[in-house]
């Protein structure tokens, strides 16, 4: 059963005067095929976006490489002048190559320019939040994340970033991180099925820092389940809305960004946010992940 609660659920970003509806919107989906070039369809790309900032979204998600520059340009295009109290969360540290590729851009230079290319393509003089993309595309690795982060924080000390978060990261990479600036958000890969990162969702809740799972629903390839599917089922409610369910009641600092282009899609993933999962329900999704690693 459905019941009716919140759109969803608040959090503030630690050490900022932000609060955040707990169910966002990520925008990768409003680009072209492979997150290249421009949709099909831009008038229904920014009706995607108008409806879901008018039914309460204030967390948007978004880079300057989706397109590249397109899903900034179509966010300005539909929401700016932006209402108080939105929330743009960007990322930095890829580019793209031929083909559609993902190429690393984590000189300093690099990362001069995409804040600038950012605050260009969204119209905006300071970013809200800048995500520091590191790691393979879906994995972390252990590199120093030093030299890249200092750069983050010399522009935040400029003025033209507010906040800085971490994006495919490690518990390790962290504490480093730490070190050298305030870190209020982390955006890894995570979902009912892919819990590796199960503690350090509960390390980061202890510090007040928000988690943001990025590929909530399974990524370019939809969650299989057939748990999942029977539990939907029994509920009344579609198995992607079960998994955005689920994770809202995993963790308090848990923030969704699912992504879409569709309203249809759109109506249905805000309406998750409304879906109390029944305790022995929670047992049976909570089998169904692999064993998270130890921190």
């Amino acid at each position: 059963m459905i019941e009716q609660t919140e759109l969803a659920s608040r959090f503030t970003l630690s050490g900022t005067s932000m609060t955040v509806n707990r169910m966002g919107y990520g925008s990768m989906q409003l680009a072209g095929p492979g997150v290249i070039g421009p949709p099909r369809d831009v008038e229904g790309a920014i009706a995607v976006l108008r409806e879901a900032v008018e039914s309460g979204v204030n967390h948007i998600d978004t880079s300057d490489y989706y397109g590249p520059h397109v899903t900034n340009q179509i966010i300005k295009q539909a929401l700016h002048p932006y209402p108080k109290g939105l929330v743009i969360v960007t990322k930095l540290g890829a580019r793209r190559g031929a083909h559609a590729s993902w190429i690393p851009a984590l000189s300093r230079q690099e990362l001069i320019d995409g804040a600038h290319d950012n605050l260009k393509n969204l119209g905006l003089d300071a970013l809200d939040v800048v995500n520091l993309r590191v790691g393979g595309f879906t994995e972390p690795s252990e590199e120093s994340i030093e030299e890249p982060l200092t750069a983050l924080a010399e522009l935040k000390g400029q003025g033209l970033i507010r906040h800085i978060g971490l994006s495919n990261i490690t518990p390790k990479q962290l504490t480093e991180a730490q070190d050298i600036a305030e870190i209020v958000c982390v955006q890894n890969f995570y979902n009912l099925a892919h819990r590796d990162d199960d503690a350090f969702i509960d390390a980061l809740a202890a510090q007040g820092i928000a988690y943001v799972p990025f590929f909530p629903l399974g990524g370019f390839t939809p969650l299989q389940s057939s748990e999942l599917d029977t539990a939907a089922a029994s509920l009344g409610v579609t198995s992607m809305q079960l998994a955005l369910a689920w994770l809202l009641q995993r963790s308090q600092n848990i923030l969704l960004i699912p992504g879409t282009s569709s309203l249809k899609h759109l109506r249905e993933n805000l309406q998750a946010s409304q879906l109390h999962i029944p305790a022995q329900v929670l047992l049976d999704l909570n089998s169904i992940g692999k064993q998270p690693k130890e921190l």
